[in-house]
């Protein structure tokens, strides 16, 4: 079999999409570009890929395949409804239900989940990390908004929100798998 193409889904780079997550002053910002991108078309443009969950009291993110994604969102929904209040708990037992579970390993995508307190990256390899310095970025433009977020974090006149906006509209300039329609959720 040949090797793959660069952009081909089989190539093992991620090709997806952007979100980034800021906690600052007690609040935490994710925001996402809305493109959605197969091989090399854009497919759509304003998807929403940052969401509330736990009746408001956590956010989430994802970058990835969009049906492996959601199935994610599903569980993690369920671990956050059997531990009400505790979003590592659940970021920690979705990990470990991801790399154990047959089904669920073929899953690909990664998410970042959070609350005013933190936010951590989930991966199926069973890894949750949450940074030190309360920003994460996953997807394809991940490293230019993490990037540009850790630049702006200091300044006293952004809020978490702002962060990430800027952050993620910069990503967009550079990274050809972002575009600068982004959609931003808070807590509290």
């Amino acid at each position: 079999m040949n090797a793959p193409l660069p952009g081909d889904p089989r190539s093992g780079a991620l090709r997806a999409t952007t979100v980034i997550g800021v906690v600052k002053d007690g609040r935490i910002a994710l925001a996402s570009d809305g493109q959605v991108t197969v091989g090399e078309t854009i497919m759509k443009h304003g998807a929403q890929k940052v969401r509330r969950a736990a009746e408001g009291r956590a956010v989430f993110g994802f970058a990835g395949g969009v049906a492996d994604a959601l199935a994610l969102s599903e569980r993690l929904e369920a671990k956050l409804e059997t531990h009400p209040g505790n979003v590592r708990r659940a970021a920690v037992e979705l990990a470990r239900d991801w790399r154990t579970d047959r089904a669920l390993r073929r899953l690909e995508a990664m998410l970042l989940v959070g609350d005013p307190t933190g936010v951590l990256v989930v991966s199926g390899n069973g890894e949750v990390i949450e940074p030190d310095d309360g920003i994460a970025a996953i997807g394809s433009g991940g490293a230019y908004a993490l990037a540009a977020a850790r630049a702006l974090a200091d300044r006293g006149d952004m809020e978490a929100e702002g962060v990430a906006r800027r952050a993620l509209e910069i990503a967009a300039e550079i990274c050809i798998y972002t575009n600068d329609r982004i959609h931003v959720v808070t807590l509290p």
